[in-house]
């Protein structure tokens, strides 16, 4: 394994834990804002974009809380989402955790920002 860069990105998302958490855990709501298209089988989910395909095993998962994936062709590096909510505010985050090449890290952070854009958007948040 290349030695990878760990980020840690912090998005406040307008909606409830249970509706973040749906478009997060969900081939559906997954192929919404993240891949142009994801199946499933078993806790193997095939994400598609323009030409490629990777899979990913759901090796964790806590109800409206926590998902976390890991890339087959890559067992070491896992990304994970973490939605927790503010107890005084009741602000909603969503934690995305990745691993990166260093080389890639501004890219990988300018994509991910994309992504959460467009979930956002997606929940009119």
């Amino acid at each position: 394994m290349t030695d990878k860069t760990k980020i840690q990105l912090e998005y406040i998302v307008n909606c409830s834990p249970k509706v973040l958490f749906a478009r997060l855990s969900t081939p559906s709501g997954l192929a919404e804002w993240f891949a142009e298209d994801v199946s499933i089988s078993g806790r193997e989910f095939t994400f598609k974009w323009k030409g490629s395909e990777e899979v990913a095993e759901l090796i964790m998962q806590k109800e409206n809380k926590l998902v976390r994936f890991t890339w087959l062709d890559d067992p070491d590096a896992y990304f994970e989402f973490r939605i927790t909510q503010d107890e005084l505010t009741g602000d909603v985050s969503l934690i995305v955790t990745d691993f990166v090449d260093p080389d890639d890290r501004e890219e990988a952070i300018g994509m991910w920002n994309n992504n959460i854009n467009e979930l956002k958007h997606i929940m009119g948040s």
